[in-house]
This record gives structure tokens, C-alpha cells and sequence, in this order.
């Protein structure tokens, strides 16, 4: 019985031996795999091929697990088997065998695990390999586009110094060219306001003309006559003065004379009502009704669209203001423009409103002093015209009282002076 015993333990042995030689060989083979010792992955494969191995490699698997299995069911068999049976020497050699076999086929499956382990590793590889040489080109081409883009950028440099070396020569040419633009621009002006100032007619015309003539000749006669007055005495000189302004003042009067015949000849036609005359007659009757006599003009503007205008004296601007944009009547709640101007005798305040409700506009204007430009600020009624006021006093130095932010908006607050005003000096000569 010892004898069996022994014979069993050394089939055990055996097959211990057979599974850690195995598993030597497979962590042999992995690590020629890590350590880049391999083949050289295959060419790419067909698509038949590759069904082909994975069917294989599956069949080979399961033989593995198979294989297994039953060396595991054989161990079991043998240690749940009684001591005490005795077997033949023919079974004995049968099982040994089958244990055999079983171990061949186990190490088979685990050899052919290992090599499609490193199959899988050097497609890897190959991957990888891949991957790299797409960088590595996209690389070469950053780096050639880059190169391109310095030499443009050189070429460009080049013909930056070119150029700024003809800048003084292209300066002055088109200096050149907009002084004769302009040049153009008023002699097509003037062309326009001579035909617009032929509509009073041929004979008109003539007379214009030859009192333009006349008081050119009479001009030219006192010039001789001053330069003739160096010799002469200051008689003659004041003699052709004389002359030159009653030679003018026949002119004008003879000027003034066909300009009466002509009206009578052909009487100016009468002009139509304004469309908006009903509106301003409202705007004025609520007005008196509630302020009083707050208004010193209001007429039809028939240059800026026929826009009823209201023209307020100085003290009530503000409450006129306030007064259009609440009453129930009026309900200007849009100021659409805002801006001042200078006419030398004094200054004005031109105010646009606007009626959603209604859909009517009105235009409010007052006079100012021109040495004291100081009026109320409206901005409090209206944001809007918040910027405007502070583009008035900007440019014109109008200051208006109780603004939120009153200050430059276009010029430096260092800037001396207020450039839209008639007087205006620049303070700086280069300017």
C-alpha cells in the first residue's frame, strides 16, 4: 500500500514540475516582451486572417480551460479514492497517460496564450509606432509653416522701411489732392448757390451782374486812385474813396430797385399752411393756459421738416421743459436731440422732443447769454440728454446747472478754450 502511495505522490511531483517549467517559460517570454526583445511586428494582416487566428485563439482557450478542469476532476478523483484499492498496472499506465496528455495539452494552450500575448504586444507597438510618426510630421509642419510665416514677416519688414521711406513724398501728394478736393468741392457749391439764385429770372441775373461789374470797376478805380495818392496828396485819395462807396451805394440801391420791380411784376405766390400748424396752435393754447406767458415765438419751422417750435425765454426753459413731458396733453417723453450753438450776438439751445403717445414732435429752443452761458440742465427729466449737455459745454462752454457729471466728453479736461465757439484761438500753434 506504501508502494501505491509513492507512486501516486511522485505522478503529483511530476505534474507540479511540469506546471512551474511552464510558467517559467511564459514569465521568460514576457519579459523578452518588455524588454523589446521581439519580432518585428508582421504586415497588416487581411480581414480573413485575423478571423481566422481569433478563432484559434478561442479554440485554444477553451482547450486550456478544458485541459484544466480535468487534471483538477483527476486530482480529486485520486485523493477522495480509498487507500485501501488496489489498482492494476495497466490502469496505472492509463492514468499516467491521460495525466500526460492533459499536461501537454495544458502547456500547449499556455505557450500559445503567451505568443498571442506578444502578438497583441507588437500590434501595440506598431500602434504606438504609428501614432508617433503622425506627430512627429504634424510637428515638421508647424515648424515649416512657422519658418514661412518669420520669412513673410521679414519680407513684410522690408517693405514696412520701403515704404515709410515715401511717406513724406505720399504725404504731400495727398495734401496736394485734398486741397484740390476741396478746391472742387466749393466750386461746385458756389456753382449750386449761383443756380439756386437764378430763380428770380434773366434780367435779375443781369443786373447782379453788372452791378458786380460796376462796383468791381468802381473798386478797381479807387485802387488806382490810392496808389495814384502817393503822388497826389491825401485830397485825391479820399476823392476816390468817396466815389468807390457812392459808386456802391447806386449799385445797391439800383439792385434793390429790380428786385421790388420784379416782385411786382410777378407777385410771390402764397405760401400752403403747414400740415403741423393745427399741432403747434394746441401746443401753445395748453401752454398759456397752465404757464402763463412763458413764451417769447413759436412758428412753423419749414426748413427742418415743418417741426413746430417753441422759442422760451431763458427763466422758464426748465418748467416749459417739464411742463411738455407730464401734462397729459403733450406727453413728450423722447428727447431725441440736444446741441447748442454759437451766432456771436448770443448763444441757443436747441431741444428735439418726441410723442409716442401721440406721435408728434415739437422743437424748443432758448436764447442765452454769450459772455455768461449758464441755463438749467434737463437731465434730471431726460438721460438723455445727459452727454449732449456735456458735449455743449465741451465745445462751447455752455454750463449747465444741476447736471449729474458735468465735464469734457471729447477734448482733455487740460484742453484751453472751447473750439466750436467763433472766437476760438488755438491755444497750441501746431493745432
Amino acid at each position: 500500500m506504501s508502494d501505491e502511495k509513492s507512486l501516486e505522490q511522485q505522478k503529483r511531483e511530476a505534474a507540479q514540475k511540469a506546471k512551474e517549467e511552464a510558467l517559467r517559460r511564459l514569465a521568460e517570454k514576457k519579459a523578452q516582451a518588455e524588454s523589446g526583445e521581439v519580432t518585428p511586428a508582421p504586415a497588416e494582416k487581411t480581414k480573413e486572417e485575423l478571423k481566422k487566428e481569433a478563432a484559434a485563439k478561442a479554440k485554444e482557450a477553451a482547450l486550456k480551460k478544458l485541459a484544466e478542469k480535468q487534471a483538477q476532476q483527476a486530482e480529486e478523483t485520486v485523493e477522495e479514492a480509498p487507500a485501501s484499492a488496489e489498482k492494476t498496472k495497466e490502469e496505472l499506465k492509463k492514468e499516467a497517460a491521460q495525466k500526460a496528455k492533459e499536461a501537454a495539452l495544458k502547456k500547449l494552450a499556455e505557450k500559445q496564450a503567451a505568443e498571442s500575448t506578444i502578438d497583441q504586444t507588437d500590434e501595440e507597438d506598431a500602434d504606438l509606432a504609428k501614432k508617433k510618426a503622425a506627430a512627429a510630421a504634424k510637428a515638421k509642419a508647424a515648424a515649416a509653416a512657422k519658418a514661412k510665416a518669420a520669412a513673410l514677416a521679414k519680407q513684410g519688414n522690408t517693405e514696412l522701411n520701403d515704404s515709410e521711406e515715401m511717406d513724406d513724398e505720399a504725404k504731400a501728394k495727398a495734401k496736394a489732392i485734398a486741397a484740390a478736393k476741396a478746391k472742387a468741392a466749393a466750386a461746385a457749391k458756389a456753382k449750386l448757390a449761383a443756380q439756386a439764385g437764378e430763380s428770380a429770372g434773366d434780367d435779375e441775373k443781369a443786373k447782379a451782374i453788372a452791378a458786380a461789374k460796376a462796383k468791381a470797376a468802381a473798386a478797381a478805380k479807387a485802387k488806382a486812385a490810392a496808389q495814384a495818392g502817393g503822388a497826389s496828396g491825401d485830397d485825391e485819395k479820399a476823392k476816390a474813396i468817396a466815389a468807390a462807396k457812392a459808386k456802391a451805394a447806386a449799385a445797391a440801391a439800383a439792385k434793390k430797385k429790380a428786385a421790388q420791380s420784379d416782385e411786382v411784376a410777378a407777385p410771390e405766390e402764397e405760401q400752403k399752411p403747414s400740415p403741423n400748424q393745427p399741432y403747434l396752435d394746441k401746443y401753445v393754447k395748453v401752454i398759456n393756459e397752465h404757464l402763463g406767458d412763458v413764451l417769447e415765438e413759436s412758428y412753423i419751422n419749414r426748413l427742418s421738416k415743418d417741426v413746430p417750435t417753441l422759442l422760451v425765454k431763458k427763466e422758464t426753459y426748465y418748467k416749459v421743459a417739464e411742463f411738455l413731458k407730464f401734462n397729459e396733453q403733450l406727453s413728450f417723453e423722447y428727447l431725441s436731440e440736444l446741441h447748442g450753438t454759437d451766432y456771436v450776438t448770443h448763444m441757443e439751445i436747441y431741444v428735439h422732443f418726441y410723442s409716442y403717445k401721440n406721435r408728434q414732435s415739437v422743437a424748443l429752443k432758448v436764447k442765452i447769454d454769450r459772455d455768461e452761458p449758464v441755463i438749467d440742465s434737463v437731465a434730471g427729466l431726460w438721460e438723455g440728454a445727459n452727454w449732449p449737455e456735456r458735449e455743449a459745454y465741451d465745445l462751447l462752454g455752455i454750463i449747465f446747472k444741476n447736471h449729474p457729471n458735468l465735464t469734457r466728453i471729447m477734448l482733455p479736461e487740460d484742453w484751453v478754450g472751447h473750439p466750436l465757439r467763433k472766437d476760438y484761438e488755438p491755444y497750441d500753434v501746431e493745432v
